[in-house]
């Protein structure tokens, strides 16, 4: 249906499928977030706000595209849940206005850094950007067990009653995941957390007051939490997540160049990353963080056939009006910790699925990769589990040399360049085929 003219109900409605496979995922950042660097319930309205407008316009930017910018492709661009755990460690010691300031500055390297892409990819292998993703979807696990207990801080926390209730949105998931099929087990997360949203009301764990607190209509602001500072910690942290980002960009862009039976080369990669690129800078003057293209959105393209990029447009033309509605936004608040939590245990072990099939792709036969993986993972998840080690240090060295996913790359990447050189130069042209072979059995099962 690439270049079929569809009317504009149905681009609507196709648009706001699209909206449904990210909208769980899009939400899930802010609101893990929030609490964790300490903004209030009514800042938390906002950032969601922001965060959805952001979003709608990444995903214009990159669909729509012009002069040298954007890869016209129906890639749907949300924040990635990279992202969240330096975010958190950013903002805890130099709040919300350093993490801006820091995805400002990383989106301005992407988009220059895109012109040299072909030069960097030979020394982020399969064995070292799967690592990566595996320290990252293990960091995560605490944040989602904290939740699942009711949230840090919460007085009831840990009580059978929080547990519980994440243990039922996490049966709940894997009910719709095990029967659903097509588009509703996409949204399968998102049917979950509002079931056990609904449970939870019952137990008397839903405050909704903040919904007649909140405005229908507000106009969103650039820093509306401040002018953002730049630490070069904090902006070299996250140029580190930035980059990972940008190279699981390449291999989306690949499957969908071949979905849509467009050629995929070094220009049309270089425009998406630049995209990219300006899709955080515009991110961080309008209050949110790094966006990624969601290959949950990829795999609904492949299932349904359709590839006109006018629907994805559609659907940044969703989130822009969503985001410029703070009830709308206020409803995704009301959502239980405990909920949360048992949603976050299988969006975050899908992380950990991902890395292991990444790094299956490499020869793990050899010693020399088995040290790398051994140390850079050993390294970066030791840092995760008593970050306090580092206290002593001052509090900028104490950015870098504390945050396991920074360390963990930084010796990942140092240990394969010493042991193995560039690394395979054909990587990403297998992770191409690996994801198109993902799809098609997804695309199996789904008719099945």
């Amino acid at each position: 249906m690439k270049d079929e003219k569809l009317t504009f109900w149905q681009l609507l409605i196709l648009g706001f499928q699209h909206v449904c496979v990210m909208y769980g995922g899009a939400v899930a950042v802010p609101l893990i977030i929030a609490p964790a660097i300490g903004l209030t319930q009514q800042q938390l309205v906002y950032l969601i706000s922001f965060d959805l407008f952001t979003c709608g316009v990444a995903t214009l930017i990159q669909v729509i595209g012009f002069k040298g910018v954007g890869i016209k492709l129906p890639a749907m661009m949300a924040i990635s849940f990279t992202v969240v755990q330096p975010v958190i460690a950013i903002g805890q010691i130099h709040s919300i206005t350093g993490v801006f300031g820091a995805v400002i500055v990383s989106g301005l390297i992407v988009a220059i850094a895109a012109q040299f892409v072909g030069k960097v990819l030979p020394y982020f292998p399969h064995l070292v950007t799967g690592a990566i993703v595996f320290i990252i979807g293990v960091s995560l696990m605490p944040v989602a067990m904290n939740n699942a207990a009711g949230g840090v801080g919460a007085e009831d926390f840990g009580s059978m009653s929080n547990l519980g209730l994440a243990l039922a949105t996490l049966l709940l998931f894997l009910i719709f995941n095990m029967f659903l099929k097509g588009f509703l087990k996409a949204v399968s997360v998102l049917f979950a957390m509002a079931l056990g949203t609904l449970i939870a009301s019952f137990m008397g764990k839903v405050d909704g007051s903040i919904i007649g607190q909140s405005d229908w209509v507000t106009p969103i602001k650039p820093f509306y939490f401040g002018m953002p500072t730049f630490d070069i910690p904090s902006i070299i942290t996250m140029t580190v997540i930035a980059m990972i980002i940008m190279i699981e960009s390449i291999g989306v862009f690949m499957a969908l160049g071949e979905i849509s039976k467009q050629h995929i080369g070094d220009y049309e990669v270089k425009k998406g990353l630049r995209a990219e690129g300006l899709g955080a800078v515009f991110s961080g003057v309008f209050n949110s963080f790094n966006h990624s293209t969601f290959s949950q959105n990829v795999g609904l393209v492949f299932l349904t056939g359709v590839t006109n990029r006018f629907v994805v447009a559609m659907g940044g033309v969703i989130l822009l009006l969503l985001g410029l509605l703070p009830k709308v936004a206020a409803v995704a608040t009301m959502i239980p910790a405990p909920v949360l939590g048992g949603a976050m245990i299988p969006m975050f072990g899908m992380l950990i699925a991902a890395s292991l099939r990444i790094i299956a792709q490499s020869d793990l036969s050899k010693p020399s990769n088995q040290l790398i993986i051994a140390v850079g993972v050993g390294v970066g998840l030791a840092i995760k589990g008593v970050p306090g080690a580092f206290e002593a240090f001052p509090d900028t060295a104490k950015m870098l040399v504390g945050n396991g996913v920074v360390m963990g790359t930084l010796v990942l990447f140092v240990l394969n360049l010493v042991l193995n050189g560039k690394g395979d130069s054909h990587s990403h042209e297998a992770n191409e085929e690996d994801v198109l072979q993902e799809l098609e059995t997804d695309k199996i099962e789904a008719k099945a």
